[in-house]
């Protein structure tokens, strides 16, 4: 028999059975059951990821290995340790400081590990007790308005709805934090706070760092402390023995194939060749500049306005929101240090971690070349920290130079005094110190495991997504200065920006890493709710973006509520940035009112904030009748308190109020969101 294809088919007689044989039904009740617990295992196992958000694993380790990497317990037991030190770090200081403690712990007989929460099931803390003579120390930052770091969310997030006994468990708090920020070290203080609540022993007082001053000198001075109530506590001594022992070796990786060398990815080897959304802190954007044009009209200063493109990379962003920009170091003080230690900065090399228990395996992308580290991955033009100062003592080969490290890395009143002096007040980066101490000629993979991360730069986006769906717009001062010791400091970020510029030619488009953070800097839900804005210089821009926002939907026919903008500068015709958009937006209506304060155009200084004085009944009516939102972007150091205080002052004169009533009114105006700050120090 053939069928209709001409394929020969074989015909066979066979005799009648029933058309479902016992094996079908054994293989169909088989596959059943495996559907069954196939679909209720992955049910359950969901349900249980939701119940513990705070357990995060590498998606390359298996269920039994990633058991294992979460319990910090199982790792202080194997290795016998009774010191771990957590760290809640957004830009990296926070886990340097851990890194300190921790390796400090070795004098006092705690052998320590530094922990990343995130990393690890936190609800084991309920277990230290189990290990003898134990501890855990929290260096915790407090970011944004009173937030905890995106490392640390998780374990807030469990403090604040857990009840777990951690009796038994000892412990320390140290909070980083800016004292001209409202919400100055909350999350630090909280968790001090809950810990005790939850039954914890507190070994040392809270330590409270400010970096609006030297948070240095306040965390070393807490430590010293710290470490005089550990002993008393446990009844144990130091060992006097100074552990300058590396926490990285160096590895040769002069035989490794190019195609594995990093070489200024962030995380994902070649992600800058082959991109893959979603992109984040660890997978930026390479995002072309579209747009790269000066805002001022003179003077010796310079505003930049950027467009970055981001046509075709599905990010979204909303108005308010944040942009981070990841820079590299500039290639003059990269080659200055490869010349002051004799270095080959071609060399590939890699640091690899001598705790084989750690999950921290490199300090940065590795195997990489000292000049790719030195450019896209360490900090050389910060100001370096007195533990820096030390471990750089063994390799002055002058004994003055000797002792002025000493002196510099010592806790004594002299030796902070120095420190301030020739290090903050002078502004001295670490290529300044290998210049003024020509003896110190530190190996250089031990400089560069000393030296801090190098971090991306976050700007207020000062565009609409509603006009620029493609697009991110910024805007930056360009930063240089002067230093004490005449030399020329330039701002890493704005000074690479400064130099993107797009060609109208067909030469590749300059292009720069970006990831969008989110913000709370939101417009009102209504479109009809007015707001006032107070953005003197660049604290304009993210108001650039609300005007963009509500002007388009008075073009769609919807209702918009006033808009008022307090904006001010040195001069009208040197740094009025923006300023033929803005007048065009009072013109159409969509800007009600546009203060403007020209500190510099008359012999008397004016300020938007004596504006704001002088307009209360318009203040007033609007956040206090009209229930309207107040918007506060750029310095936080003087501008955004004069702000407060003014607001406090008008709320007690307009709405007859006693001074605490005012301050409970303007407390509750920024618990509803109508009263919002974007300022940084």
């Amino acid at each position: 028999m053939e069928n209709s294809e001409g394929v020969k088919i074989e015909s066979t007689v066979v005799t009648e059975e029933p058309l479902i044989s016992a094996l079908d039904i054994a293989l169909f009740v088989v596959i059943i059951t495996v559907a069954y617990f196939w679909y209720f295992k992955r049910d359950k196992q969901s349900s249980s990821s939701e119940k513990k958000p705070y357990t995060i694993q590498p998606s390359s380790l298996s269920s039994i290995e990633q058991t294992s990497n979460s319990s910090f317990i199982k790792k202080l037991k194997s290795t016998g340790r009774s010191l771990v030190v957590f760290y809640g770090s957004q830009t990296g200081t926070a886990e340097e400081f851990a890194g300190r403690i921790a390796k400090e712990g070795a004098r006092y007989k705690m052998k320590g590990m530094v922990a990343d929460p995130e990393e690890c099931d936190m609800a084991d803390l309920v277990e230290m007790k189990e290990i003898q003579k134990s501890m855990a120390i929290f260096c915790i930052a407090t970011y944004g308005e009173g937030d905890p770091t995106d490392n640390a969310m998780d374990f807030y997030e469990w403090l604040q709805n857990g009840d777990a006994d951690l009796e038994g468990l000892n412990y320390a708090v140290f909070g980083l934090g800016n004292k001209t920020y409202e919400h100055y070290n909350e999350i630090a203080i909280y968790i001090d706070q809950r810990l005790e609540e939850l039954g914890a022993t507190r070994v040392h007082e809270i330590g409270l760092g400010d970096d609006d001053a030297n948070i240095e000198d306040d965390f070393v001075s807490w430590k010293e402390k710290l470490w005089e109530s550990v002993c008393s506590h446990y009844g144990i001594e130091e060992t006097g023995e100074e552990s300058n022992i590396r926490q990285y070796k160096l590895v040769d990786c002069s035989e490794v194939l190019p195609e594995r060398i990093f070489s200024g990815e962030i995380s994902r080897l070649k992600s800058y060749e082959n991109q893959r959304f979603p992109f984040d802190v660890k997978n930026p954007y390479l995002s072309k500049i579209a747009v790269n044009r000066e805002l001022h009209k003179s003077g010796d200063r310079s505003c930049m306005h950027i467009e970055f493109d981001i046509d075709g990379s599905k990010m979204r962003y909303d108005t308010g929101d944040h942009v981070a920009v990841y820079p590299k170091n500039s290639s003059e003080l990269v080659e200055k240090i490869g010349e002051l230690l004799n270095a080959d900065l071609d060399t590939v090399f890699s640091l690899l971690n001598t705790d084989e228990e750690s999950s921290k395996k490199h300090p940065f992308p590795c195997p990489c070349t000292y000049r790719t580290a030195l450019t896209y991955y360490l900090d050389i033009t910060s100001n370096p920290r007195t533990h820096i100062m030390k471990e750089l003592i063994e390799y002055a080969s002058d004994p003055k130079d000797q002792e002025k490290l000493k002196l510099m890395a010592s806790s004594t009143p002299e030796g902070k005094k120095e420190f301030h002096d020739w290090i903050l007040r002078d502004n001295r980066n670490i290529v300044h110190i290998l210049e003024d101490l020509p003896s110190v000629k530190p190996d250089l993979d031990h400089l560069c495991e000393l030296l801090p991360r190098l971090q991306c730069r976050y700007y207020s986006i000062s565009s609409s997504p509603k006009v620029y769906p493609k697009s991110i717009h910024i805007t930056a001062v360009l930063v240089n200065y002067t230093t004490p010791t005449n030399r020329v400091n330039k701002g890493v970020a704005t000074n690479l920006l400064a130099q993107l510029k797009p060609t109208n030619d067909e030469l590749p488009q300059p292009t720069i890493p970006i990831y969008i953070r989110r913000s709370q800097f939101r417009l009102p839900p209504k479109s009809q709710t007015p707001i006032i804005m107070i953005g003197p210089g660049t604290g304009l821009a993210p108001f650039r973006g609300f005007i963009q926002e509500r002007d388009y939907a008075r073009k769609e026919g919807r209702e918009i509520g006033e808009m008022v903008l307090y904006f001010g500068c040195r001069k009208k015709d040197e740094d009025f940035i923006y300023e033929n958009e803005l007048q065009e937006y009072v013109a159409n209506g969509t800007l009600t009112k546009l203060h403007l304060a020209f500190s510099r155009d008359q012999p008397e200084k004016i300020y938007v904030t004596h504006l704001l004085e002088q307009n209360a009944d318009e203040l007033w009516n609007i956040i206090g009748e009209k229930n309207g939102h107040l918007y506060v972007c750029g310095d936080a150091r003087s501008m955004a308190k004069d702000v407060h205080n003014i607001i406090v002052k008008v709320v007690m004169e307009k709405g007859q109020m006693t001074n605490s009533q005012a301050l409970n009114y303007v407390k509750k105006m920024e618990q509803q969101k109508r009263y919002s700050a974007d300022v940084w120090s």
